[in-house]
């Protein structure tokens, strides 16, 4: 059986983002676990603000023609999401809100979410983990993208020490889950395969 193909992404490109950080460690996680992982940066996709009028006027931008595609190879995908007033940050629900907008001629609708497994995870510096917006990201996929959302989301908290140097999980416990959930994100988007 070939691996399965899994997309890895932030929903953030700051600078030492914490939640890009869980977004490596998950995409070097997934490959010791036998997928075939393709590691993105959304900074290499830009998109404007999305407005009907700018689709009206000049059409689906090509970087979302772009992610749609790369989505579309994929069985699965991990995002890592940060939480911005509990809730997940703005440049992710534009990101989706743009790649919902594209379709695929022979290819039912949101070909980018109705395809594959998706597992989520989040890094913050509370508590809580980012739980509380993974939990607004997982209603938005579901029920507005049709997504299969795993139901496992890995909350990673105490973000400032949160992270080893050689960049794993300090907390075991939390370390145990992460590869548990990478683990059945490949099972389950090997059954996509």
């Amino acid at each position: 059986m070939a691996s399965p193909k899994i997309v890895v992404v932030a929903g953030s490109i700051r600078s030492g983002s914490l939640n890009e950080k869980l977004a490596a460690l998950a995409a070097r996680s997934l490959r010791d676990a036998g997928a075939d992982v393709t590691h993105i940066s959304l900074r290499d996709y830009p998109l404007p603000i999305y407005d009907g009028d700018l689709q009206n006027q000049s059409g689906v931008p090509d970087a979302a023609k772009r992610l749609v595609d790369l989505f579309v190879a994929q069985q699965g995908a991990f995002v890592a999401s940060p939480e911005y007033n509990s809730s997940f940050p703005p440049l992710l629900k534009n990101t989706f809100d743009w790649m919902s907008r594209v379709n695929i001629e022979g290819r039912p609708p949101l070909p980018a979410f109705k395809t594959k497994a998706f597992a989520l995870g989040a890094v913050s510096g509370g508590a809580m983990g980012g739980y509380r917006g993974l939990t607004q990201l997982r209603a938005m996929m579901e029920l507005g993208l049709g997504a299969l959302v795993l139901p496992e989301m890995a909350a990673v908290a105490g973000g400032a020490d949160a992270f080893t140097p050689e960049g794993g999980l300090a907390n075991a416990r939390t370390a145990d889950f992460l590869e548990a959930l990478v683990r059945r994100l490949v099972a389950q988007s090997g059954l996509l395969a």
